[in-house]
């Protein structure tokens, strides 16, 4: 069998519908985020969306209870997988996906009483979908961080234990990645 992978889920509400001003800045990085991400130390996947014809949907695409569509049918959300926790923090809060993390604002609604990302660990031979994401989601809005569905505070390990994060591996990985960006 093997290794455990750490799956992650993100969820959000635009301000205003996708094609709109409010969310040019959103879109116009979405790509190059993207980009960075997919080839950031550490990163085992991630599942496409309907739009994209080269990178495999992991099922339909479905949303939380939360969601309330704003008139364009969708909400801004991924499904990933991860070597580490310290693979998914290094790529997701450093970089080009941490700047627009801080724009974040601008273009997503602040959750109210809900989770906005989940994460938990897969079998290495385990593929979630956007089912299974969503139920994760909702089970750590419901009930609270657990190893069944938890942040990056508290953490879980593979082995459903509290965890710490390895702070200087982080800061290792989010160099290397930065130095991968910028060849």
């Amino acid at each position: 069998m093997s290794e455990p992978r750490l799956a992650l889920y993100t969820f959000g509400q635009f301000v205003a519908p996708y094609e709109s001003e409010q969310i040019k800045g959103f879109r116009e990085a979405e790509p190059h985020v993207f980009a960075i991400i997919e080839n950031a130390s550490g990163f085992l996947g991630r599942s496409g969306y309907e739009n994209e014809p080269d990178i495999p949907m992991w099922g339909e695409q479905v949303f939380p209870k939360y969601w309330q569509d704003n008139g364009d049918g969708f909400a801004p959300s991924t499904l990933s997988l991860w070597e580490s926790i310290e693979a998914a923090l290094a790529a997701c809060y450093h970089g080009l996906h941490g700047q627009a993390l801080k724009r974040g604002r601008d273009w997503n609604v602040k959750p109210d009483g809900w989770p906005n990302y989940v994460a938990w660990w897969v079998a290495g031979d385990h593929r979630p979908d956007w089912s299974e994401a969503v139920s994760r989601l909702e089970h750590l809005g419901d009930h609270g961080p657990s190893p069944t569905a938890f942040t990056f505070k508290p953490v879980f390990g593979p082995d459903r234990q509290a965890a710490g994060i390895d702070a200087g591996k982080v800061k290792r990985l989010a160099a290397e990645n930065a130095a991968g960006a910028k060849e």
